[in-house]
């Protein structure tokens, strides 16, 4: 009997495969298709610039710590164009915003500008305060709701029943429990932004590389939320 040849040994699998990279381009595109993805990716950029101009690597060039400031100014007042109309869904600090824009761009007189940025960050961080106090008491909520689901797994599977659903339930809450404490993060980091635009700067945490390190971390937080919601 003829002995038959041994199949082939299958092609390698590509883990950048075209199928994948079609997908990641797509979900890029819906990504950049809403107003929050490019201002984040604005965010990120602004702060990585401000990093880099903190951290004194480029004080023996001026000309480019000079252009970099540039950017960095030109991306904030971008960010705050970007938000036109924002203030409708998202309150009083986003409508103030818009006047710091126009002040920021030149179309009032910027001698209201530190007035209206005073207040404007007065409103952000009274906003970041009640914000992450209602995210601490809702994820004391969902530690009580997933305690009492993680007794109920343990008891179906000590009955030997299948826990499908619940465990599937269980998986579900602790993702929502870890994406809740990455807002309170980003909103503590953004309130510390806000706090030190209200003193001026001032203050041991004021320092350019902790703020800018803080917007940086609010930026990347901000980013992967939007990113996975699409």
């Amino acid at each position: 009997m003829d002995s038959k040849p041994p199949p082939a040994d299958p092609p390698p699998q590509n883990s950048t495969s075209p199928a994948k990279s079609k997908d990641f381009l797509t979900h890029l595109e819906i990504y950049l298709a809403k107003r929050d993805g490019v201002d984040k990716l604005l965010k990120i950029s602004r702060y990585a610039t401000k990093i880099v101009i903190a951290s004194a690597v480029l004080d023996h060039s001026p000309p480019l710590t000079a252009r970099l400031k540039s950017f960095e100014s030109s991306v904030g007042v971008s960010r705050k164009a970007f938000r036109l109309g924002k203030f409708i869904q998202d309150g009083l600090y986003f409508f103030l915003e818009q006047f710091v824009w126009l002040g920021k761009s030149g179309l009032i007189d910027k001698r209201h500008l530190p007035a209206l940025q005073k207040l404007s960050a007065w409103f952000e961080f009274i906003g970041y305060f009640g914000s992450v106090s209602l995210k601490v008491i809702e994820l004391r909520k969902i530690d009580e709701e997933e305690r009492c689901l993680a007794s109920t797994v343990d008891l179906t599977l000590l009955r030997g029943i299948n826990g499908g659903d619940e465990m599937e339930k269980l998986r579900k809450l602790k993702e929502k429990k870890t994406m809740k404490r990455l807002s309170v993060v980003q909103d503590l980091a953004d309130g510390l932004m806000a706090f030190a635009d209200i003193r001026d700067g001032g203050g041991s945490l004021s320092s350019p590389l902790v703020l800018s390190s803080a917007g940086m971390l609010s930026a990347v937080i901000s980013t992967h939320k939007n990113w996975i919601s699409c």
